[in-house]
């Protein structure tokens, strides 16, 4: 399944601040640390020398991974019109069965982190919240079987 393409200006914000953090800060210092260790002479047995190669390739693929993806995002602010209905940028929070309450934000593929209550656009949770108000109820097909959830709010600011 294709990734959706939408970010929330918190996640491009963070996404932007890891790309330059990894260009500016942590690239320049391991390649003195890398330069400092070869150096040093015989690299086939330089454990600095190997390591700092090995964090230099990781962080040239995760910037050019970073870089790419950044110029096909597009940066999604919510509109006043949504207000009342789940899309996304939305926090929503739910009941489920057991009266046990949920809060979720819907975000883009880039920036989901349950720890935060944030979850992609293109999971099957958001799914089922978008374009739903205040009282539907969203059936929401999980690995442990069908699970039905109320909404009881939704905000566009937590």
């Amino acid at each position: 399944m294709k990734k959706s393409n939408y970010i929330t200006r918190a996640g491009w914000d963070r996404l932007d601040q890891e790309l330059k953090f990894l260009w500016k800060d942590e690239r320049p210092k391991i390649t003195r640390s890398v330069s400092e260790a070869a150096a040093q002479g015989d690299r086939s047995e330089n454990a600095e020398y190997i390591y700092g190669k090995r964090r230099l390739r990781e962080i040239d693929r995760r910037v050019r991974f970073l870089m790419k993806r950044t110029e096909e995002l597009t940066i999604v602010y919510p509109d006043p019109q949504q207000e009342g209905r789940a899309f996304f940028g939305a926090w929503v929070t739910l009941i489920n069965e057991a009266d046990k309450e949920f809060v979720y934000r819907i975000v883009g593929p880039d920036e989901w982190d349950v720890k935060r209550g944030e979850i992609s656009i293109d999971s099957p949770m958001a799914r089922a919240l978008l374009g739903k108000a205040v009282d539907d109820e969203v059936v929401v097909q999980t690995p442990e079987g069908e699970k039905i959830f109320d909404i009881i709010a939704i905000a566009y600011k937590k």
